[in-house]
């Protein structure tokens, strides 16, 4: 049976649309399927890191937000500054970075309709899922990918969870939006007893804050217990509710099985902690169409994507979960030079 089109991305989040984008640019039928009404909301921290940014406007998109200058690690009152080198990135609700997709995917010629796959079959010739027949599947269907586990690349983690990580290591993430006026251009990191609470300005007179932190996490709870943030938002009203996330890290057993190729979260996923994951999913994005026909190749271009995001990902997100907590920030503030590194490796 011949496919109804070139590709099928299952997923039309941020990560999906941008995938059909490049798809389209590529000469190619898409199909976006994605069963929740546009705009797509997400529990994250909302910071568009200035490599974030710029591969956004190659796409064709220059969303409305607050520009930011740099990120801020505080904790105890200790402070750590670094202004980027490379020119701002910007605090963009997700809403708002969701329809400026949306539009632009259209604008392009891609079909986005509601569906969701229960189920992938696949072939020599193609692959089928949620009643498209497609040449090319690209899962983009986030952390809880169900075609990641309906194609077997789930790979088993401590406690024999599928594609998730047992124990008290396990990371969540929170969010809420605050009508107050933004109060700084970087982005705050302040850096709590348990959990790490991200400060973003998104759009005049709304902040957003997002906290990492392990399971059962209670976001007043949490936020409580870092006084100078906690202090800024007194008396702020909430704008909507908590959202919630997780949990965090995923592992999968390779990106590639057949006609299925998996981009952003679906693929694998440490932690957010370093506010990097559109901008390695778009370079995903991007690998996924160019090595459509050439599995091994994607696999090296996905590798190559989010090796640095891996790896400093993972070094930060040990540290959090130790005895070194305590000593991020002092050790940013000794070290400024280091520190200002990691920053501008992860904001290219």
């Amino acid at each position: 049976m011949s496919p109804d089109v070139d590709v099928l991305v299952v997923g039309g989040g941020p990560v999906g649309l941008a995938a059909a984008i490049e798809a389209r640019r590529a000469g190619l039928d898409v199909v976006v399927l994605e069963p929740r009404p546009a705009p797509v909301d997400k529990a994250c921290g909302e910071g568009l890191m200035p490599g974030t940014l710029a591969a956004a406007r190659r796409l064709g998109v220059d969303p409305p937000g607050r520009d930011l200058r740099g990120i801020s690690y505080r904790q105890d009152g200790r402070v750590a500054d670094h202004v980027f080198r490379s020119g701002p990135g910007r605090g963009v609700r997700r809403t708002t970075l969701h329809a400026a997709l949306q539009t632009a995917a259209l604008a392009a010629g891609a079909a986005v309709e509601p569906g969701r796959v229960t189920s992938v079959t696949q072939d020599d010739d193609g692959v089928t899922a949620g009643g498209v027949r497609a040449a090319w599947l690209l899962a983009c269907d986030g952390l809880h990918s169900r075609v990641r586990r309906e194609v077997g690349l789930e790979q088993a983690a401590r406690g024999g969870v599928r594609g998730r990580t047992g124990g008290p290591g396990r990371r969540f993430g929170l969010r809420r939006h605050y009508r107050v006026a933004p109060w700084s251009d970087l982005v705050e990191v302040h850096w709590g007893p348990r959990a790490e609470a991200y400060v973003t300005p998104v759009a005049d007179g709304l902040v957003g804050v997002a906290l990492l932190g392990p399971p059962g996490a209670d976001f007043d709870v949490e936020l409580a217990t870092i006084p100078e943030l906690a202090t800024r938002l007194a008396g702020a009203v909430p704008d909507g509710p908590v959202r919630g996330a997780g949990p965090l890290r995923v592992r999968t057993t390779a990106r590639t099985a057949g006609r299925v190729r998996l981009v952003g979260d679906a693929s694998g996923y440490v932690d957010a902690l370093t506010g990097e994951g559109l901008r390695v999913g778009f370079a995903q994005a991007r690998a996924a169409v160019v090595h459509l026909d050439d599995a091994p190749g994607y696999e090296r271009a996905w590798r190559r994507a989010t090796r640095d995001y891996r790896l400093l990902t993972s070094g930060l997100v040990s540290a959090a979960a130790s005895p070194l907590r305590r000593g991020v920030v002092p050790a940013a503030r000794r070290l400024p030079g280091v520190y200002g590194a990691v920053v501008e490796r992860l904001a290219r």
